[in-house]
């Protein structure tokens, strides 16, 4: 399994044409206590950039938009009734959906954990 980052702080595991996505730690961190969790429709095709979850916070709502393209084949249901496992374990149990992916060449923008490490110094 290989592990990909966004810009967006969404991180995505891919194990052969499925990608697993959810939010990173930092994302959790700055959004602070998760209270609420909107996830798409098993069957919802996202386009990169397309709003993939809404994750409502003590602090905003906050957009989730799709790192890439594909198609929702498992969402996280459990969050809906346990949002906090959010600020507890973002990058493992707290997934947000699987998707069947659309097109592998989209992950190629994405950066691997090194560059994201280094691109959080920057903020």
């Amino acid at each position: 399994m290989t592990t990909y980052y966004s810009k967006d702080h969404e991180w995505v595991a891919v194990e052969g044409d499925t990608a697993t996505i959810g939010i990173t730690d930092y994302a959790q961190s700055q959004l602070g206590d998760v209270v609420f969790l909107e996830l798409p429709d098993v069957g919802k095709t996202l386009a990169k950039g397309d709003e993939a979850a809404v994750v409502e916070s003590v602090k905003a709502a906050s957009e989730v938009y799709a790192a890439i393209s594909g198609d929702v084949s498992e969402a996280n249901d459990a969050l809906a009734d346990e949002p906090a496992k959010v600020n507890e374990d973002p990058e493992g149990a707290a997934w947000f959906i699987k998707m069947t992916i659309a097109n592998k060449s989209e992950l190629d923008e994405l950066m691997d954990e090194v560059a994201y490490k280094a691109f959080l110094e920057t903020l």
